[in-house]
């Protein structure tokens, strides 16, 4: 891939995708490259749906992640090689459309209380009080994030790279002060990993996530995400 792959990131970046999508795209079309063992150069609309239909019946992938496949591979022949007749015909995988299984509140206290370290507590708590994205929540700053005054929650470059505020409860307050005071966070992430100049990532958070279920009797399929969901819900 070489120069190709760097030409690809910079159209990504001049057209403002984000980081994450940026390294998710480059991925799948490294992927296709490796499975045929050729340039994406040489190659074209017999190689890109024998591939995806090798993602369908051999690797059996998700709906989901076979139209990310196919959203990288049209960016790449429509921008960066500018073939985009290559990918014309090519259809986006229909997701079914599938209701997320949403907690109640007995079930996200079971959660929380199964968490032992106040540090992931807090971070949890508050992609489910602010329903906020997890890496939002592990984002947040030091300085000027947690209003207090209008009882705000400042969110900086969320999906999209759009900052919003969103609402900050009293409960989370309380608990994102409890923090505070025993943690002190150096740098200036509320949230900081092991560098403190870095945000805790999101990996180490679901990690804790699932011990603490394990703890509990919960059987339901539960994500970060799940907690963003059941503040939509709660919300309706």
């Amino acid at each position: 891939m070489g120069k190709l792959r760097d030409q690809m990131v910079s159209d990504l970046k001049l057209r403002n995708y984000s980081p994450k999508t940026v390294e998710a795209y480059t991925s799948c079309i490294n992927d296709f490259a490796r499975h045929f063992r050729r340039s994406p150069e040489l190659m074209g609309q017999q190689e890109i749906r024998d591939f995806l239909l090798h993602l369908i019946e051999k690797r059996q992938v998700s709906p989901a992640l076979q139209k990310m496949f196919v959203a990288a591979l049209k960016f790449f022949y429509r921008i960066t090689l500018n073939r985009p007749e290559e990918v014309e015909r090519i259809p986006y995988p229909k997701i079914p459309d599938t209701l997320p299984d949403v907690l109640s509140r007995d079930e996200v206290v079971d959660i929380l209380d199964a968490v032992v370290s106040l540090k992931y507590k807090a971070i949890i708590a508050t992609t489910y009080a602010a329903g906020l994205r997890i890496t939002e929540a592990c984002s947040l700053k030091c300085s000027g994030d947690i209003d207090r005054k209008r009882m705000l929650i400042h969110v900086r470059e969320g999906k999209g790279a759009k900052d919003r505020y969103v609402m900050l409860s009293e409960k989370l307050l309380l608990l994102l002060e409890l923090y505070w005071r025993e943690a002190r966070p150096r740098g200036v992430y509320l949230f900081p990993g092991k560098d403190p100049n870095q945000p805790i990532s999101a990996a180490s958070v679901y990690n804790v996530l699932r011990q603490a279920i394990e703890k509990t009797c919960i059987t339901k399929h539960v994500t970060l995400h799940t907690f963003r969901h059941c503040f939509a819900t709660y919300l309706l």
